[in-house]
């Protein structure tokens, strides 16, 4: 019978989380009282599993999606058409080419990074060379140009820094960006142990203090920080953070 009872319990009151370590479950407490809103999702990667967004869009929220799977495309704009699914590698500036790390399609760890990719256990299968675009770019190229951006996901493997280092965020005053940070000085990549201090040493940390935002939690390898400025309701206190 308490089984029972707490079935349904769980069934009536539990979030299911659709993020690979939980972020979605903390990013939905954030914005708890906030039902419509909108984000960008860059290296989204499956619009469903292991993905930051698609809490918030099963919420009513829409947004941005961007990866340069074709396939992963496709499947946005199957199951995701209140987005705007765009399939484009981001770099640091247009028309940029860059050397792409290839595993197989549809794989999460396709990366620009040498250094990670030399240090993974499973190596690449193939070299291309993809031309990408800015982030601010495709942002510009879409409805959501002038929109105030509420949530920022980015995880494109070890490239975090590169895409965002030249971003315009004085013009998408975004509340919430959530980052993926790879260590990769630490034996075994699949598996996160980062200090606070060697989060407080990356260049990618640096950028985002520099442009007021603070670090207010990390699970495993995602970095959640927000803006210094943000008004919304703290999901812990009922205070502004």
């Amino acid at each position: 019978m308490i089984n029972y009872l707490k079935k349904i319990y769980y069934e009536k009151y539990s979030k299911k989380s659709y993020s690979l370590s939980n972020v979605d479950l903390i990013i939905d407490r954030i914005f708890t009282k906030q039902k419509k809103g909108t984000y960008i999702d860059v290296g989204c990667n499956h619009p469903i599993k292991f993905n930051n967004t698609y809490l918030l869009y099963k919420k009513g929220w829409n947004g941005l999606n961007i990866d340069f799977d074709e396939e992963s495309i496709i499947q946005f704009n199957k199951l995701r058409e209140k987005d705007t699914n765009v399939q484009t590698l981001i770099t640091s500036s247009d028309g940029e080419e860059k050397t792409l790390y290839f595993y197989h399609n549809r794989s999460a760890i396709n990366t620009l990074s040498k250094e990670l990719a030399d240090k993974r256990k499973n190596k690449y299968k193939e070299i291309k060379k993809i031309k990408g675009k800015s982030l601010n770019s495709v942002i510009e190229n879409t409805k959501y140009k002038d929109s105030k951006i509420n949530l920022l996901s980015i995880d494109i493997e070890n490239y975090e820094y590169e895409a965002l280092k030249d971003f315009n965020f004085k013009k998408y005053d975004i509340d919430l960006i959530v980052t993926e940070v790879t260590d990769t000085k630490i034996k075994d990549l699949e598996i996160y142990n980062l200090s606070l201090n060697k989060i407080l040493e990356t260049n990618l940390y640096k950028l985002l203090i520099k442009n007021n935002y603070k670090l207010i939690n990390w699970i495993n390898s995602d970095l959640i920080f927000i803006k210094n400025t943000y008004k919304g309701q703290s999901y812990l206190d009922n205070k502004t953070w």
